[in-house]
């Protein structure tokens, strides 16, 4: 094998609803993922053992980390005890509501499955994605929009992409999931508009009357308790953003933009304050081609 090096990409969410807490403790919810230009860049060597290291030294890189624990379930399923030396060079913000740890997991499932020879379908994987995190499944099974449902791992290829300019944007506030799903205003009682349908006519008909139902509803606790994340949406549109949201939990916040100049103008505002930031052209999905 020697050295291989994946792009592993991050998301952003159009639309989150959740929609009841079910008797295990864990949220319904439903939204629309949609992949973003911002990558991790993960790369294995040869090893006899599983071994990780990473260039941001706040992540763990022993047991605790998503990227080993995906390793150490597929070497357990597929009964090896091969090994893999892998190095994260992380440039997705954690705690962002991107899903940098959910991506960085799936890429281990996909690539180790293959460096491996470790022969696990695609059922077999997804199994094991699900058991990593609810997001796991559609970084290791769809490469543009998606619609989801369930936990968020009840997915739905639209087979679509994004027709717009998006800046997404980090505050720099870490915003723990545990502490979103613990304070988000809840709203079960409501009727919930059908996204899946929704979403299809923004990027097939251009309707972007059918914007105001892509609401987050993690954005309003987040904006009470993290000022400057309500700071950096109303600026995204300010800027000539149409439509701006938070990201998952937090505290990224992205904007759709018309035109590359009025979302270049934004990102450079944005960098000015030192927040760090990316542009995702109209038309992206994920690469799942190694870059080595």
């Amino acid at each position: 094998m020697h050295t291989l090096s994946v792009k592993s990409y991050a998301k952003i969410n159009l639309g989150l609803l959740i929609t009841s807490k079910r008797a295990d403790g864990y949220h319904t919810i439903e939204t629309v993922f949609a992949p973003v230009d911002w990558f991790d860049t993960l790369e294995f060597a040869d090893s006899d053992m599983l071994f990780m290291r990473c260039t941001d030294p706040r992540l763990p890189v022993d047991d605790d980390n998503l990227c080993l624990r995906a390793a150490r379930i597929l070497r357990e399923s597929a009964g090896t005890d091969k090994g893999v030396s892998i190095t994260l060079d992380k440039r997705i913000p954690f705690g962002a509501g991107l899903g940098g740890g959910s991506s960085d997991a799936a890429t281990v499932l996909r690539t180790l499955n293959e460096l491996w020879n470790a022969g696990a379908s695609a059922d077999d994987l997804h199994l094991l994605a699900v058991r990593l995190g609810a997001d796991v499944p559609y970084f290791l099974e769809i490469n543009g929009l998606a619609y989801a449902r369930g936990i968020g791992d009840d997915l739905e290829d639209l087979s679509l992409t994004l027709p717009f300019h998006v800046v997404t944007v980090f505050p720099e506030e870490h915003v723990s999931t545990v502490w979103a799903y613990r304070n988000f205003y809840s709203r079960f009682g409501r009727v919930v508009p059908d996204l899946r349908n929704l979403v299809k006519k923004l990027c097939l008909d251009g309707d972007r009357s059918v914007l105001g139902a892509f609401e987050n509803d993690f954005e309003p606790a987040v904006f009470d308790h993290f000022p400057v994340v309500k700071a950096v949406k109303r600026e995204l549109l300010d800027y000539g953003g149409f439509y701006a949201s938070l990201s998952g939990s937090g505290s990224a916040v992205f904007a759709l933009f018309d035109s590359s100049d009025s979302a270049e103008a934004a990102m450079d505002a944005m960098r000015q304050r030192g927040f760090r930031c990316c542009l995702t052209n109209p038309g992206f999905s994920m690469d799942r081609e190694p870059c080595s």
